[in-house]
């Protein structure tokens, strides 16, 4: 394990080096300032390839066994399909070494809490991939709400709107073995849930609506969750795959004022591109502002509203700081279980269709 007094970087190794891995993640770690990416766990040839050709320095594992049996690696980062996240972690833990897991954490908020408390017995740092609160739409409104221009918050609308009418064929996400984990469910209602408690607070009570769309869709593409939050506020989610005419991204409304944004965050196409956390203009969208404000019927067209640039390398940078100053990491195993516990909850009602409490 890492000693926090010292000043080399943390030496990074990534379990998995697929589309998660190698565009999401491996970018972020390579850029922020006390991480070092040393090695990935890939056997594909074509990924060993890409590693060697994006990241030098860094060795390809066959297995995660491999990479940790010289005792010297400080962070393991869990970028594998759903069904590996709590063998990878549990493993990486044993080690003695701190983790990052893609969200969801696991696949279920039991198999979740199961990591969490084996991370804390082991005193290492565990955070999850929660990287959406970093999205510039996001920091925005948390802005907005912190200045209190909104008022109290009534109610959020929040959605990720996809065109896919197609299936991808080989995914492990659009298959319907439930270890795989794979639906929109855990997939980008991760995402709205725990923006949803980031901005509302704990979760009370869910009613959800998990539907299979797409022609040899075995797995959920249009979901729609509505959650009661403790202190009384309430947000409706949705995902789903067949939106061809996308509705805002937010539409947050307050007793003083309302809040809507749309489009996507850039920064996940901008990776993809091959584009960088230390390019010029990263994380900031191109034309005129996404988000306004609007107070009744003063100002029909609302008030536009300055972006924040989408920061997901501030994720990295936390954990950083968390395991140097032995603090809380950005994103908690707590964190990851209670959001977890949302969505199983969530697939409860969805089969009941009922409201079902959470916890």
């Amino acid at each position: 394990m890492a000693d926090p007094t010292s000043d080399r970087p943390l030496r990074v190794v990534l379990a998995g080096f697929g589309l998660a891995g190698a565009v999401l993640h491996a970018p972020l770690i390579a850029t922020t300032e006390g991480l070092e990416l040393v090695g990935a766990v890939t056997r594909a040839p074509e990924r060993r390839a890409a590693l060697a050709r994006a990241h030098p320095g860094a060795v390809a594992y066959d297995t995660l066994d491999d990479a940790l049996a010289g005792g010297d690696v400080d962070l393991v980062v869990v970028a594998s399909p759903n069904r590996f996240h709590v063998p990878l972690a549990t493993a990486a833990i044993a080690a003695g070494s701190h983790v990052v897991v893609d969200k969801p954490l696991a696949v279920t908020a039991a198999e979740a809490g199961v990591v969490a408390a084996r991370a804390e017995e082991a005193g290492v740092v565990l955070s999850v991939f929660h990287n959406r609160r970093w999205d510039d739409d996001f920091l925005t409104l948390g802005r907005v709400v912190a200045e209190g221009r909104l008022g109290a918050l009534l109610r959020v609308e929040s959605r990720f709107d996809r065109w896919r009418p197609a299936l991808k064929e080989g995914a492990w996400r659009e298959g319907g073995d439930l270890a795989d984990g794979g639906g929109l469910l855990l997939d980008l209602g991760s995402h709205l849930a725990d923006q949803a408690v980031q901005l509302l607070g704990p979760v009370k009570s869910v009613y959800a609506e998990l539907d299979v769309r797409r022609q040899g869709a075995v797995v959920e593409d249009d979901v729609f969750l509505a959650l009661e939050h403790a202190g009384g506020a309430r947000s409706h989610l949705w995902a789903g795959m067949h939106a061809a005419h996308p509705a805002p991204r937010f539409r947050v409304l307050g007793d003083r004022a309302a809040f809507v944004s749309e489009g996507l965050d850039p920064q996940e196409e901008q990776l993809r591109a091959g584009g960088s956390p230390l390019d010029a203009g990263f994380g900031r969208r191109a034309g005129s502002s996404a988000a306004r404000i609007f107070v009744g019927e003063e100002g029909a067209d609302g008030e536009p509203v300055t972006m924040e640039a989408g920061r997901w390398a501030a994720f990295y940078a936390g954990v950083v700081e968390a395991i140097r100053t032995e603090g809380a990491p950005p994103v908690s195993g707590a964190e990851a279980v209670a959001v977890l516990a949302i969505l199983d909850a969530a697939r409860e009602s969805a089969a009941r269709r009922t409201v079902v409490a959470v916890g």
